[in-house]
């Protein structure tokens, strides 16, 4: 439906959508909203937009980036938002291998080859020399489920960590620490004995079942100027409102629980005809009604947690990892990470420095961080670059730390604990009204970029469906 031919409230003029959050999932529902004619206002607490994939200029004018954040070829509906907005272009896909940097240097890798799947793995999974055959072929037994396991299948392990998971099936500790270890902290910086083993086999099936689902991709500089940004520009450009610094204190509602507006924590009102929160889900579970609550449909989101998360990033005087491509590592704290001097062009151009050799700008996730929020930044710092030089004995005891930077999320994406899949709420609510997006909300990719693009689009089309419905007299 086209903004020409958008349906009108009973009031007259344009129907106004009033969402709380201005992460990806709120900006995807704001775009598809005014791109259908709807007046919409969105809220967001920070000074920037972005949420989770948010990022901003320090002092000396360097990017600092809220999480690494990369693309999957599996991925669909960011891309088909991307193209729609003209950058998808502007993604930079890498070599399709998996690397592994071990303690003192050691490391191993997984390359596909162009075969029809699962075969384009076998490759990945025999030649390669760190493990031995008994655990490649204990591992290449588990793959039948992962890639022919039905959706009542994977909702059963639900009940499982991936750890229990993966010992039932008899692959060995070794595989566990050094190549799940790193890919559980990665995708929800969750270790395997507390990640939900739905989760990983989906995933796992997810890039064993599609060849170029694994393939990744970096954005060829920071979020603001290559995809937030120009969805932000989007928005306004259409019709939108976008207003920073708005801390939403409750949802209000009316005689029939019909949400009837939203307060804000400065006490201004902010009204409309459709509500939407695209919320992380403990600001969710602060702002909704006690009322609400009393519908399990609600009363259950109190069940979910996040988790907290650490980014570090650190600038060197040379290079050190010579990788153009993502890194795991199962040793230390750094599960994931990469050297954007080498993936990231905006950012290695933008240095300052005379010489011609790229310089290590580094990211990392630091997982699990739940024991690590108390220390300070420096001791942070510390710990990870004893990692690093312990991966690259080589190349980074001759280098120096030139800046850092340390993001903590105390609560980021939401805790998979094996049994709460079942609570994830659909996008559509009891309440006629009112919408939910984000990563916790049912769709295939949990909280990603993907996910959350997925969630507020899905919000979106409920709420599309809705309004036609009561326009129709249905």
């Amino acid at each position: 439906m086209t903004a020409a031919t958008a349906l009108k409230p009973t009031h007259g003029g344009p129907s106004r959508v009033v969402i709380c959050g201005g992460g990806l999932a709120g900006l995807a529902a704001a775009k598809t909203l005014v791109d259908n004619g709807f007046e919409v206002e969105l809220l967001e607490q920070r000074p920037i937009l972005g949420g989770k994939v948010s990022s901003w200029r320090d002092k000396d004018g360097d990017w600092i980036e809220t999480g690494l954040h990369v693309f999957f070829g599996a991925y669909v509906e960011i891309y088909e938002l991307m193209r729609e907005l003209g950058t998808y272009n502007r993604i930079l896909w890498k070599e399709h291998k998996l690397t592994y940097t071990l303690d003192k240097g050691e490391r191993f890798s997984f390359r596909t080859t162009k075969l029809p799947s699962p075969l384009h793995l076998m490759p990945a999974v025999f030649e390669n020399k760190y493990f031995g055959l008994g655990e490649k072929l204990t591992l290449g037994k588990s793959l039948f489920p992962m890639l022919f396991g039905s959706e009542k299948y994977y909702a059963e392990q639900d009940n499982y960590t991936y750890q229990e998971w993966h010992q039932r099936w008899g692959i060995n500790e070794k595989m566990l620490k050094k190549m799940f270890l790193p890919m559980t902290l990665s995708l929800k910086f969750m270790p395997p004995e507390e990640i939900s083993a739905k989760v990983v086999l989906d995933v796992a099936g997810t890039f064993l079942r599609e060849p170029d689902a694994s393939k990744m991709g970096f954005l060829k500089g920071s979020p603001q100027e290559h995809l937030t940004g120009p969805l932000c520009d989007y928005i306004v450009k259409n019709g939108g409102k976008i207003r920073t610094g708005c801390n939403v204190k409750t949802l209000l509602l009316d005689e029939r629980k019909n949400i009837s507006g939203i307060e804000l924590m400065d006490g201004e009102r902010v009204t409309g005809d459709y509500y939407m929160t695209a919320l992380p889900i403990h600001k969710l579970q602060r702002v909704l009604p006690s009322e609400l609550k009393e519908n399990p449909f609600f009363g259950d989101l109190d069940k979910f947690e996040g988790v907290p998360v650490i980014t570090v990033q650190m600038w060197l005087d040379r290079q050190v990892t010579f990788i153009d491509n993502i890194l795991f590592c199962p040793d230390g704290i750094i599960p994931v990470y990469a050297d954007f001097g080498n993936t990231t062009p905006d950012y290695f151009l933008d240095q300052k420095a005379e010489m011609a050799q790229r310089r290590s700008r580094l990211e990392f996730v630091v997982a699990p961080a739940k024991n690590l929020m108390h220390l300070s930044d420096e001791e942070i710092v510390a710990r990870v670059w004893d990692n690093v030089q312990s991966c690259f004995p080589n190349s980074a005891p001759k280098a120096k730390i030139t800046k850092s930077a340390v993001v903590r999320v105390p609560q980021s994406v939401f805790a998979t604990k094996p049994g709460i899949d079942k609570y994830r709420p659909t996008q559509k609510t009891p309440v006629p009204n009112f919408f939910l997006a984000g990563g916790y909300t049912q769709q295939r990719f949990y909280d990603s970029m993907e996910g959350a693009v997925s969630s507020g689009r899905r919000a979106a089309r409920a709420l599309l469906e809705t309004h036609r419905g009561q326009a129709a007299g249905r």
